[in-house]
């Protein structure tokens, strides 16, 4: 689509030379029956600007309604990731959570694992070597 997008670039651009082309001819040969044909050149130059423009945000529409599309998928996944996790959270896990969103620290993986963790941490301390 972009080989289209930038052949069709091209392709306006040539003609936009084309018709200032002419029109910088009429311009130097003026008289008054020219200044009909001017006239027309312009609206016509600018018509192609008006339409190359119109394309340009019909690509762009196109390319922001499949990333909105994208970004509502990943945002119903994600709430039903954390509808689960809500549902396999323990009370104190919870609680823990709560407690950390409300004093603005964040949440850390080791402190909700921390709890499960604990009670092996000083038998481990105990046995190891000393310096």
């Amino acid at each position: 689509m972009k080989v289209t997008l930038l052949q069709k670039q091209d392709s306006d651009r040539i003609t936009m030379k084309v018709l200032f082309l002419e029109l910088e001819q009429h311009l130097k040969s003026s008289s008054g029956a020219s200044v009909v044909a001017i006239d027309n050149k312009i609206e016509q130059a600018m018509d192609l600007v008006k339409s190359h423009l119109m394309y340009a945000v019909r690509e762009e529409v196109e390319v922001l309604k499949e990333q909105i599309k994208e970004l509502i998928e990943k945002n119903s996944q994600l709430e039903q990731e954390n509808t689960l996790l809500k549902t396999l959270a323990s009370p104190e896990q919870l609680a823990q959570f709560q407690a950390q969103l409300q004093t603005g620290s964040p949440p850390s993986s080791s402190q909700s694992q921390g709890t499960t963790q604990q009670p092996a941490q000083p038998a481990s301390q105990g046995s190891g070597p000393s310096a």
